[in-house]
């Protein structure tokens, strides 16, 4: 059985499912959604949702961390976002919301660069994980994987209870001429955290990310609200065969392991509770959230929403739209929903999901029946 298609006579390639292109259907019994549990655990940390914030300047800041974690999630700080470059992040954030423009003007990204010129303050690392530390929630913080090489050491001397690399993609092998490349797998052993690393597309380079000792792998290229990663580079990794693949070396390493468990977290283009379903469905553990998030009222965007690619310093592909805003945190995640758009109630919607296919918790869903769909995008 072949899953390739011939493009053209010089070219064949294997056909790949957005999260628009499918569909769960209802095969058996029905469950009362109070029954559903939607939790998840990783390592030794338990989440009362499958949550985990994005470390994006428009949607975490220390106090938004915090109240995710109150809430049941995974808040994740952006350790080379502007709370570690600046001592009052405040007003840079009130100017890039206040930036007039289209989303692919020069002038915005432009400034953007300006603003994120400025270098990384070691001390304000610490500062701000601490203060998420004080409020006794889980501890995470993200850099690139060049930005680990140079500050791990301030991140683990701070203190963080789970410790995120992400890149628009991250390999288990980096060539490179120029520098020391990060050894993951040496980096990681050494560590006494479980670390998350990705993103990653595809089967060989999640087998090969799991085998580093990464306890997560994060899913997904070029799909998120904010990248124009796909009109730049011509890079695009379709989500929900992207989950599927790297749910399979997830199953495959397992073997190979002896049993070891590594987690799947869908990452970008999850913007409705439609999405976060389809995603879990698909085979994720836990969904890494952006847009969803920067639409609460108490995001540090105010309604808008970019991330690293928007502002780097010689090849952005990315820009700063606007998301508006839905309501406070509580009522995205947990409702009462006012939005028949699936923008808010997103936990609640994922547990009617759960419960009318009639599955009990997040592991058994991602046995879930589903159809590659006629109507993709409606």
């Amino acid at each position: 059985m072949t899953y390739e298609i011939e493009i053209g006579r010089g070219k064949r390639g294997r056909r790949a499912y957005s999260l628009d292109d499918i569909a769960i259907v209802p095969t058996r019994r029905t469950r009362d959604p109070e029954d559903v549990s939607v939790s998840w655990q990783i390592d030794a940390y338990r989440f009362e949702m499958p949550v985990i914030a994005a470390p994006m300047d428009s949607v975490m800041s220390p106090a938004t961390a915090v109240e995710l974690g109150r809430l049941g999630g995974l808040g994740v700080l952006d350790l080379e976002g502007l709370w570690t470059r600046y001592e009052d992040p405040e007003p840079v954030l009130a100017e890039i919301a206040g930036l007039e423009g289209e989303p692919s003007s020069p002038a915005v990204t432009r400034r953007l660069q300006e603003l994120y010129a400025r270098p990384v303050d070691p001390e304000l690392i610490t500062s701000r994980l601490a203060e998420i530390r004080a409020s006794g929630v889980t501890v995470a913080g993200a850099l690139t994987p060049s930005g680990t090489v140079r500050h791990y050491k301030t991140v683990l001397a701070a203190g963080v209870d789970l410790f995120v690399i992400r890149g628009t993609t991250v390999s288990a092998e980096h060539v490179s001429k120029n520098q020391e490349p990060l050894n993951l797998k040496k980096f990681i052993y050494e560590l006494d955290v479980p670390v998350i690393v990705g993103g990653a597309a595809g089967y060989t380079p999640a087998l090969h990310l799991m085998r580093t000792g990464a306890a997560g792998v994060l899913v997904g290229f070029g799909g998120g609200a904010t990248t124009t990663t796909r009109r730049a580079l011509g890079i695009h990794s379709p989500l929900a065969s992207a989950i599927s693949d790297v749910a399979a070396a997830r199953r495959d390493y397992m073997d190979e392991s002896g049993g070891r468990y590594v987690h799947v977290i869908a990452d970008g283009g999850m913007g409705t509770s439609g999405d976060i379903v389809k995603a879990i469905a698909m085979g994720s553990d836990a969904v890494m959230l952006g847009s969803a998030l920067a639409r609460s009222a108490e995001a540090p965007g105010r309604g808008w929403h970019w991330g690293a690619e928007a502002h780097h310093p010689d090849t952005p592909r990315g820009e700063r739209v606007n998301v508006g805003t839905v309501g406070p945190m509580q009522e995205v995640l947990f409702g009462p929903g006012h939005h028949a758009d699936g923008t808010s109630n997103l936990v609640g919607m994922l547990r009617r999901s759960m419960a009318t296919t009639g599955y009990s918790d997040l592991k058994e869903f991602q046995r879930v029946d589903v159809v590659v769909s006629p109507y993709a995008g409606l």
